[in-house]
């Protein structure tokens, strides 16, 4: 039977009632995204509320997590609760399609690992399988809800297959969002990349920072750069 948490240095996760499991996709972004100086967070889609936690151990934001699953939204709550940060984590059973008008502008970071079929991105040709994800919330979607609670200021970052990434930031544009960073995720040195980290801005910078990091080096062997981004949470690092 597969363990029901994951632990890790600060913090436990359990993830027995929540169809995303803790993964590598949401310990990346959630070790990679720019939320240092942030004063607020948001994590759409939050599922066990992984993100969430790691955004508060890696800030003194006050963070929301929201999630449409009952389920999920109140495993995350309980993880959160569980925490060192419970007072800063705040989880909610939401909608992302329809996020309050009240919260227009009001977020430094919004994060987001989006659930996608696997079917939906092997096209890079079209735009329809890119543009979904999860049956019922659009890349679209998603792009138009975060960059409208996106402080001014502030840094909307994303982990996805790599093959959805330069759709995603196609679609991005059109919500006048620009990619001011990229990171490349490659299984092993000389693999083509599966995932890409992808942060966004309402203002379009000079150039986009675009750089690669690699997970292991050998069957078992994290990468130094692998082990720098994550060894502030995982256990084995």
């Amino acid at each position: 039977m597969p363990n029901p948490y994951f632990k890790f240095k600060q913090f436990t996760v359990f993830h027995d009632r929540c169809a995303m499991k803790v993964g590598t996709d949401g310990s990346l972004l959630g070790a990679w995204a720019e939320v240092e100086h942030a004063r607020q967070v948001l994590d759409i889609g939050t599922g066990t509320g992984l993100i969430a936690l790691m955004a508060a151990q890696r800030s003194r934001a006050q963070v929301t997590a929201v999630d449409i699953d009952a389920d999920a939204a109140e495993q995350a709550r309980e993880n959160a609760a569980r925490s060192p940060w419970k007072e800063r984590i705040a989880v909610e059973r939401m909608d992302a399609r329809q996020l309050p008008a009240s919260w227009e502008k009001r977020f430094d970071a919004v994060v987001s690992n989006p659930p996608y079929f696997v079917e939906d991105v092997k096209s890079p040709s079209s735009a329809r399988s890119l543009a979904r994800h999860s049956g019922s919330l659009e890349f679209g979607t998603l792009l138009r809800e975060a960059g409208r609670v996106l402080a001014g200021d502030g840094v909307f970052s994303v982990v996805l297959p790599a093959s959805a990434g330069p759709d995603f930031t196609a679609l991005a544009l059109r919500e006048r969002l620009y990619l001011s960073r990229q990171t490349w995720v490659l299984p092993k040195p000389g693999t083509s990349p599966k995932r890409v980290l992808l942060a966004f801005t309402h203002t379009q910078p000079a150039a986009t920072l675009t750089d690669e990091l690699v997970i292991e080096t050998a069957p078992r062997v994290y990468s130094p750069e692998f082990v720098r981004l994550l060894s502030p949470f995982y256990l084995a690092l």
